[in-house]
């Protein structure tokens, strides 16, 4: 992620979509992943001083994989945050 970018340009946001595996129900995975969402953006806010008002957490849970939910690996996969730049100007 562009933090310095973010930084530099306070009209600029960024949407965090969490993702989770396919193991348990879609309200449970949605749920969780949003908590990964929102920890990266307290992470974002911490460590590197972007404002929270360019920061928006969301959750899909496992409706948008990347790899097979059968093997571990996939579902390790699957398991992520994606950043969604969005620039209004």
């Amino acid at each position: 992620m562009q933090v310095a970018w973010l930084n530099e340009t306070p009209e600029a946001s960024v949407v965090l979509v969490g993702h989770s595996d396919g193991v348990g129900g879609l309200d449970g995975n949605i749920a969780l992943s949003r908590q990964r969402a929102q920890s990266v953006a307290e992470r974002l806010v911490s460590a590197h001083s972007v404002p929270r008002g360019q920061l928006r957490a969301e959750g899909v849970g496992y409706l948008a994989p990347v790899a097979s939910n059968a093997p571990p690996e996939g579902r390790a996969l699957n398991r992520r945050v994606e950043a969604l730049f969005v620039n209004p100007g």
